[in-house]
């Protein structure tokens, strides 16, 4: 997968919407057959193993949100199958990744082997619910900042292994990417900037160990934002500022970088930060506090 460059969304450009729905696949597999592995387990399903013959069932949105992972389902599915020594079971789709639906929605059709079905719906329930999740709430800030200009966009705050099946889910949800890891992006912060001895000496060592990669820097005063500015970076990351001052950097900054807003920013608080001219507005929350998607499995 492509590296993203600070601020472009990078390998999740909205205009590749088929491309990531077969690279999500791919990104599955490997978290699909971990979650079967826990789930599970080496004796499989004993509940359900006495059962035979063939299953209908409707995937059902019970609340209302933005839809990401349904790509997965069919994955889900095989894997299932492969585990239990079954035929595949097949899935057609009523709703794709991005679409807004309303509680009740029908959003697939599942139809296959009864124990199939019951030993793989856990595991799509909880990928669908998870990644619609972060696809709703980010819609959710992406509405809250409409018309101001400014990007939101998501953090490393991940759950371990998920990271970019979380990151598409930003996409889906409206928002934009930062930095897919540590790899693809200089981001000079607080603690480099301690380690290094100064801003200066910690924005030259990461130029000269990645040259060719975007830089941003961390401040948290205007007196580092205008050091972050003379060390030539390409985005500021305004961090805990308080609007006023936030101000003044983007004033400080036109012309010369992009700016970030970030730091404990909620859905109550984007706009007004959103409204003081940055770029982007940083929200972890997308990936470490979305709620499920309540999403359920109904029998036919």
């Amino acid at each position: 997968m492509s590296p993203s460059a600070v601020g472009d969304g990078g390998a999740w450009a909205p205009d590749r919407r088929g491309d990531l729905e077969r690279e999500l696949v791919e990104l599955l597999r490997p978290v699909v057959r971990a979650a079967l592995d826990e789930d599970l387990g080496s004796a499989g399903d004993p509940t359900s193993a006495g059962l035979a013959g063939e299953a209908r069932a409707r995937l059902v949105a019970r609340s209302g949100g933005v839809l990401a992972g349904l790509a997965g389902v069919e994955v889900v599915l095989a894997e299932t199958a492969a585990r239990l020594d079954l035929p595949a079971a097949s899935f057609e789709a009523l709703a794709a990744d991005g679409d807004r639906v309303a509680a009740g929605a029908p959003l697939g059709r599942l139809a296959g082997h009864a124990r199939v079905l019951l030993a793989a719906e856990r595991t799509l329930l909880n990928l669908v619910g998870h990644l619609s999740g972060v696809a709703t709430l980010t819609a959710a800030y992406v509405a809250s900042v409409a018309g101001t200009g400014a990007v939101v966009r998501d953090t490393r705050k991940t759950t371990p292994g998920l990271r970019l099946l979380e990151k598409y889910a930003v996409r889906r949800g409206g928002g934009s990417n930062h930095r897919l890891g540590l790899y693809d992006a200089l981001l000079v912060k607080d603690n480099h900037i301690r380690a290094a001895g100064g801003l200066a000496a910690a924005v030259k060592a990461a130029r000269a160990a990645a040259p060719g990669l975007p830089l941003e820097v961390e401040a948290e005063t205007l007196d580092e934002v205008a050091e972050a500015l003379e060390a030539g970076c390409d985005l500021v990351l305004l961090d805990n500022m308080d609007a006023a001052n936030m101000a003044r950097a983007v004033v400080m900054a036109r012309g010369k970088a992009l700016t970030e807003a970030s730091g404990g920013i909620t859905i109550d608080t984007a706009r007004a930060v959103a409204e003081t001219g940055v770029d982007y507005v940083a929200v972890g929350a997308l990936t470490h506090s979305a709620p499920a998607l309540d999403v359920a499995l109904d029998w036919e």
